[in-house]
């Protein structure tokens, strides 16, 4: 296993920790791009006013430039500027992952979209393909940035896969995913959080064998910074999906079996903010799948 002073491509740390400036480099000029994106995307959509007030896009996309742009001046690394054919990568992989939830949440309709006017099937299609490709270089780009900071710093090397489990461990994981897969359909009232479960259990031990980075080699090298910083980075991404959302037009609500009476923040009641956190491995997960089949060994990420 690495120490934790060998990551990648980030600087190292010094020895006393509270000495290292927040920023090592000024914003680059893109970021500054993205916070004027994401203003005016953001009046748009909540002031219904512009040539088409829905945003969702831009508005993401300056705040994935931002943040971009945050990193390069916390380490003077980003995944923009490590490499641009990975950065677009992350929007063309993300927007399959997120028809894959819609597909999940078919047995337990749990959200739902309210639009401005109809939308031809092509429209509908290309413009929620558009709007998804957001949300997997978002997460990644917040981990990176909450990781740059030494207690939320995995220990394992970004090119280390960890230890091996054992055969009975994998087979364990994999027969867990299919339950949790199959349980929402029977019983979609009560099982529908297992769809946030249920990736991470099917996909992960597969990318685990393949040697490739994984949630269960970080659970055995007992690397519990990994499980608080992704989590928490999808949770912080959550609040500003259902900040964004709540005056948006085209936009989602929930119907959340159990919950819908608690207290809500935006649209969604509190108690659902927690599928944040087990979505943000599900996406880790499934991106090192992706490369996996596409025989990608190097990706866009420091942890």
């Amino acid at each position: 296993m690495a120490t934790e002073t060998t990551r990648g491509t980030l600087p190292q740390i010094s020895g006393v920790a509270s000495r290292r400036p927040l920023f090592v480099r000024p914003l680059p000029w893109y970021a500054y791009c993205g916070v004027l994106l994401n203003g005016l995307a953001w009046i748009s959509s909540w002031a219904r006013i512009g040539p088409w007030p829905y945003t969702f896009f831009p508005l993401w996309l300056g705040f994935i430039l931002l943040l971009d742009g945050l990193n390069v001046a916390r380490t003077g690394t980003s995944p923009l500027k490590r490499g641009v054919g990975r950065f677009v990568l992350l929007f063309v992989y993300s927007s399959p992952f997120w028809w894959v939830f819609e597909a999940l949440n078919l047995p337990v309709q749990n959200w739902h979209y309210h639009f401005d006017h109809p939308y031809s099937l092509l429209a509908y299609i290309a413009i929620t393909s558009l709007d998804f490709s957001t949300v997997l270089p978002a997460v990644m780009e917040l981990v990176e940035l909450f990781t740059s900071f030494r207690p939320l710093r995995p220990l394992l090397d970004p090119l280390d896969p960890g230890p091996v489990a054992s055969r009975r461990t994998v087979l364990l994981f994999v027969a867990l995913g299919i339950v949790m897969l199959v349980l929402p359909f029977l019983l979609p009232h009560y099982a529908f959080g297992l769809l946030w479960l249920c990736l991470i259990f099917l996909l992960d031990p597969i990318n685990h064998l393949a040697r490739r980075k994984s949630a269960l080699g970080h659970l055995l090298a007992r690397d519990w910074r990994f499980f608080v910083a992704i989590p928490l980075a999808a949770l912080c991404c959550g609040f500003f999906w259902e900040m964004w959302n709540s005056r948006a037009l085209p936009g989602w609500w929930y119907t959340v079996p159990l919950v819908d009476a608690a207290p809500h923040l935006f649209a969604m009641p509190l108690p659902g903010y927690l599928g944040y956190l087990p979505f943000g491995i599900e996406l880790f997960v499934m991106y090192q799948f992706a490369l996996l089949l596409t025989r990608q060994r190097r990706d866009a990420l420091t942890i």
